[in-house]
């Protein structure tokens, strides 16, 4: 990989584990509604808000309060957009004079941005009015990702909680993360964003004489404004069909590199919070080493096989290094590689490569993450609540090895805890193989793939993987603008998100309502090289024991037939 390539992963990693700390601190603040720095100029809108919603920010709510609110949330804003993009063609801000969304497309995305997914099935610049991407859109963008961090907030709660039926208040959660976090966070993102060079204005399409005298028109619009909730939401959506691949959207490597650091920098900070509320920090250090050892690995397991390139054109003369089909020259193969790995260790999608053109085994690599539960640092709280599944199990099955009643710090793991986390992994795993198991037997699924064999199969797993694991990223080379796909993958990210997010949530209601007993010689340490490597070892062996049947007959077969000569 080189030197260079090596040193760039290390400066990454280094930032992460430098700003986990003063994030998990900033985030402390705000949810703990604590004096922080946007409270002066911002507390005022946090007022308003309250006062003509008629929320009292300190009233406790149960799981199932916390939950139906959430959800009504949700439909509202779902309804909402579905209604924008169905009349963007009598709305304003349509300089191109684009048609309104066909029905299944528009409940497609709408369902996609609502559940942080941001599948996008139709090309931004030939689908999307500049009212759609940003109202329909871009608000949903912080909408969704706000949504997901007030779950990881409350399950952080319940499991510090000293025996509460409370796991906070959602629209006190939902409000302060917006205003606190998201918004200005976003708003200091775009001002770099549009120093590198991210366009944002309201100018229509430009139309230009090439040298050769050909006519190519340049998309216009509001990016740069996307493009940081995008990122900083770990939501994908690009505001062009190329997304981070655009030279509007991601101009330089400076922001392509910030860019990337911006997917893990809250989904890292919250992991500090864990173990900052529940007063063992060494735990949340053992979670993020957890994490950051299950990032490095994904890393470089894909850059690895993205440099070896297809020894099929070694064979006619072609050095393996120039692999760089579907890839940007302005990035190359290991900031590809990178990119890729990081969008789906978090439940991003947002890329700068097209994964289709990754041989198979460096295009296992961000499979393999969505099919973990995209845990590995994860999106905004939805990696964390998700790792928080793996470590109730991994305390669970440290205690059956020793025979004794597990403890997760003080709180006692029964038969309910258990089920409430395997009930939801087993969901994702669900959508994803069960859905795919239709596409690939039903001829309206199968009409749709280009490329046949193996190929075409890891093309459908990845569709359904991305919208169940609520991703977003797409291997392409499949026509999913159809009627067939646009209401599965929709169902699936419907089930993905909130079918998922219940269980959770009633873990996190029977976690609070625990007490907390003072460990003792028997209870089993969560911190320290030993859990790191049973919580590795759990969450390798579920995806494998889950997954790997498929994996087989995708990407793990085309690897064998392009040893052999074979392309697909």
């Amino acid at each position: 990989m080189g030197i260079n390539n090596i040193i760039k992963l290390g400066v990454f990693i280094g930032l992460l584990l430098l700003s986990a700390r003063p994030v998990g601190l900033f985030l402390n603040r705000v949810f703990s509604n604590q004096k922080h720095v946007f409270t002066r100029p911002l507390g005022w809108l946090e007022r308003v808000i309250y006062s003509a919603a008629g929320i009292n920010p300190e009233e406790g709510q149960t799981w199932t309060r916390y939950t139906s609110c959430l959800l009504g949330t949700s439909v509202v804003s779902m309804l909402f957009s579905y209604a924008i993009l169905r009349l963007q063609h009598i709305l304003p801000f349509n300089p191109q004079h684009l048609p309104a969304v066909p029905a299944d497309l528009a409940w497609n995305t709408a369902m996609s941005f609502t559940s942080n997914t941001n599948w996008q099935a139709y090309g931004g610049e030939s689908t999307m009015s500049y009212f759609s991407q940003m109202v329909a859109l871009t608000i949903q963008n912080f909408l969704s990702s706000a949504a997901g961090i007030c779950v990881a907030v409350a399950v952080i709660r319940s499991i510090a909680s000293k025996q509460a039926s409370s796991l906070g208040n959602f629209w006190a959660d939902f409000v302060r993360c917006n205003i606190y976090v998201l918004l200005p966070l976003s708003l200091l993102f775009s001002i770099f964003l549009v120093s590198q060079g991210v366009i944002q204005n309201f100018n229509s399409y430009t139309e230009l004489l090439t040298l050769e005298g050909a006519k190519q028109v340049l998309a216009m619009g509001p990016t740069a404004s996307q493009v940081a909730i995008k990122m900083l939401g770990t939501n994908g959506g690009g505001f062009f069909n190329a997304n981070a691949a655009h030279p509007f959207e991601n101009p330089t490597p400076l922001s392509n590199f910030v860019q990337m650091f911006s997917i893990l920098l809250i989904p890292s900070g919250l992991v500090y919070l864990l173990g900052l509320w529940t007063g063992n920090k060494k735990h949340g250090w053992s979670v993020w080493t957890a994490m950051a050892v299950l990032f490095l690995v994904g890393v470089l397991v894909s850059a690895h096989f993205e440099f070896q390139g297809n020894p099929i054109y070694s064979n006619v003369g072609c050095s393996s290094a120039m692999n760089m089909e579907g890839k940007e020259v302005r990035f190359g193969i290991f900031d590809s590689a990178l990119f890729a790995a990081t969008t789906t260790a978090a439940s991003c999608g947002a890329v700068n490569a097209m994964h289709d053109s990754f041989t198979p085994l460096g295009g296992l690599v961000p499979l393999f993450n969505i099919h973990l539960g995209e845990i590995v640092f994860g999106g905004v709280g939805s990696g964390l609540y998700g790792m928080v599944l793996f470590i109730v199990l991994t305390v669970f099955l440290a205690g059956l090895m020793v025979g004794r009643s597990p403890e997760y710090l003080g709180k006692r793991i029964d038969g309910k805890e258990v089920k409430y986390a395997m009930f939801s992994l087993i969901i994702l795993a669900f959508c994803i193989l069960g859905l795919s198991a239709w596409a690939v037997v039903s001829p309206r699924g199968t009409s749709s793939i280009l490329n046949p064999g193996p190929h075409g199969l890891s093309e459908i797993l990845y569709a359904f993987s991305s919208g169940a694991g609520n991703n977003g990223s797409a291997f392409a080379g499949l026509n999913v603008n159809t009627i067939f796909f646009n209401t599965a993958l929709g169902i699936a990210m419907f089930a993905g998100r909130f079918l998922m997010m219940i269980p959770v949530l009633a873990l996190a209601g029977s976690l609070a309502e625990k007490r907390i007993h003072p460990e003792s010689e028997a209870s089993f340490p969560v911190h320290g090289p030993l859990f790191v490597a049973l919580l590795i070892g759990v969450i390798a062996i579920v995806g494998a024991l889950t997954f790997f049947p498929a994996l087989s007959l995708g990407p793990i077969a085309e690897h064998f037939e392009m040893l052999r000569g074979k392309t697909f």
